[in-house]
C-alpha cells in the first residue's frame, strides 16, 4: 500500500493551541493515533466556533467527516503545548477538505498532518446538500 503524502496548502487561515493531556497517550507513552484525529476535531469546532458556526450549523447545513487521513511526522508527550494550524480547500459542489498541521509549540517540529474530508448535510431530510456559498466565500476571504 502507498503511504499517505498530505499536501500542505499555501496558508493556513486559523491556528489553536491544544496541550496533549494523559487521555491523549498510548501505551508507548506518546500521543496516539486516535487522539490526533480527536485533536484535529476540537480545532474544527474551534475554527467553526470562530467562524459562527457548529458541525449542526454551518448557514443552514451541518457537517459530516467522509473520510480522513493522518500523517505522523513526530512524538507528542503529555503536557507538550500544540499549535494546530487549518486551512480548508478543494471544494466541490457538496464538500471540501480541510487540512491541519499539528505542531510542537516549543520546538515548532511537525507532529502531525490531518486531512478531513467534509460533506454538507441536512439532518432533518438525512441527506448530503450542497455546500453553501456563503461559507466558501467566508472561507476564500480569510
Amino acid at each position: 500500500m502507498p503511504r499517505i503524502k498530505i499536501k500542505l496548502p499555501e496558508k493556513f487561515i486559523f491556528k489553536s493551541e491544544i496541550d496533549i493531556s494523559v487521555t491523549d497517550l498510548n501505551y508507548g507513552g506518546h500521543l496516539g493515533n486516535d487522539a490526533v484525529l480527536s485533536i484535529a476535531h476540537e480545532a474544527r469546532l474551534r475554527f467553526l466556533k470562530h467562524l459562527g458556526y457548529s458541525e449542526l450549523d454551518v448557514e443552514g447545513s451541518g457537517i459530516i467527516m467522509s473520510d480522513a487521513a493522518i500523517q505522523y511526522k513526530g512524538e507528542g508527550f503529555h503536557g507538550d503545548e500544540l499549535i494546530i494550524e487549518i486551512s480548508v480547500n478543494d471544494f466541490t459542489k457538496t464538500g471540501c477538505d480541510f487540512v491541519y498541521r499539528l505542531a510542537n509549540k516549543d520546538t515548532q517540529k511537525i507532529i502531525a498532518l490531518v486531512k478531513t474530508g467534509i460533506v454538507f448535510y441536512d439532518y432533518n431530510l438525512r441527506k448530503v446538500v450542497s455546500i453553501p456559498k456563503n461559507f466558501i466565500d467566508k472561507i476564500e476571504s480569510l
